[in-house]
């Protein structure tokens, strides 16, 4: 009997949060717009009896459903939306400006990320004392960058009262790190247009296999400089080969091995020699005979692991803990 059928999407809703632990309802429904608590609500409250069978049946349909979305793909509008439901608007424009510019967790670590040129090109107009206090918090080669490129005569004056800098006083800094924040940094996540080519690159980038393959050679017979520019663009499990063994390392103690095996198996012979050879003997081994004992797998399953291990060294070099190359040559010099 198939028990779930004759329920209403709300009777079906009100059925799964009855059946979580209590303190799991309860992050989902701060999760939830104050119209939508209403509406489960009273759906929970009218619901009745439940028998077992009509429990797991609706269990099934939501399993099921959620297992044919696919790959769930984030973004900044999806992020947004989903806080606006449970945060007032302006914390969420504050959080939104924040996550939008650079990389890291403190202001300080966020203007280590910013283009030398960028950060230069606005410090060139604040105060000698203000820069001093910015260049003294950031990372000394990021500083060192950034004031080789500001006016000899201004550089020269931030030098100078760094020399003589003391400590700088809790007020002071925070007023330093809120018109950074305000001015700088909001500015920068607004004016940072993305090229078209990246966004779609992206977006490949968590396509299947097959999707992705058949989307761009469709795309190559329409406009093939497009495709060759989203190609060259994309970053995928193969090009984790281009990462140095310090990446590689810190990669691996941060993946899942289950992850790791099953992304493995559908790679090619030299990727796998790479991550063999920055493992223990020991730990290669033991990924060997996990390998050889997979079995036959899907290659939807390893797709979805190989892009996993490309997100978490996205991640990672987003933190600023990796470098991923970019497939040019690095420039060279007689």
């Amino acid at each position: 009997m198939a028990y779930g059928k004759g329920l209403t999407g709300p009777q079906k809703a009100a059925t799964l949060m009855l059946a979580l632990r209590e303190e799991q309802a309860a992050k989902v429904f701060a999760l939830l717009h104050e119209d939508e608590i209403r509406d489960l609500s009273i759906a929970m409250a009218a619901l009745g009896t439940v028998p077992s069978g009509q429990v797991e049946e609706v269990a099934r349909e939501f399993t099921a459903a959620l297992g044919q979305t696919g790959h769930l793909v984030g973004s900044f509008e999806v992020t947004e939306r989903l806080l606006l439901k449970s945060l007032p608007k302006e914390r969420v424009h504050q959080i939104m400006e924040e996550i939008r510019g650079p990389a890291g967790r403190t202001m300080w670590d966020k203007l280590g990320n910013v283009n030398e040129a960028v950060l230069a090109n606005y410090l060139k107009n604040e105060y000698p004392q203000t820069v001093a206090v910015v260049l003294s918090k950031v990372r000394p080669d990021h500083a060192a960058r950034v004031l080789a490129l500001l006016p000899e005569a201004f550089a020269m004056e931030v030098v100078m009262r760094m020399l003589r800098m003391e400590t700088v006083q809790k007020e002071a800094l925070e007023g330093v790190e809120r018109t950074l924040r305000l001015e700088f940094m909001s500015n920068l996540a607004r004016g940072s247009r993305r090229d078209a080519h990246e966004v779609m690159a992206e977006i490949f980038n968590n396509l299947d296999r097959a999707a992705e393959t058949r989307i761009l050679a469709a795309l190559e017979e329409r406009n093939r400089e497009s495709a060759e520019k989203i190609r060259a663009l994309m970053f995928t499990f193969d090009d984790l080969q281009r990462l140095d063994q310090a990446g590689i390392q810190v990669l691996l103690r941060s993946v899942p091995k289950d992850k790791l095996v099953l992304a493995l198996k559908g790679a090619s012979e030299n990727l796998r020699d790479m991550f063999f050879r920055n493992l223990s003997e020991r730990a290669a081994k033991l990924l060997k005979d996990d390998l050889a004992a997979l079995g036959p797998v899907r290659l939807r399953d390893v797709d979805e692991a190989q892009a996993t291990i490309v997100g978490q060294a996205k991640d990672l070099a987003a933190q600023g803990q990796i470098q991923l190359a970019d497939g040019r040559e690095d420039e060279m010099i007689a």
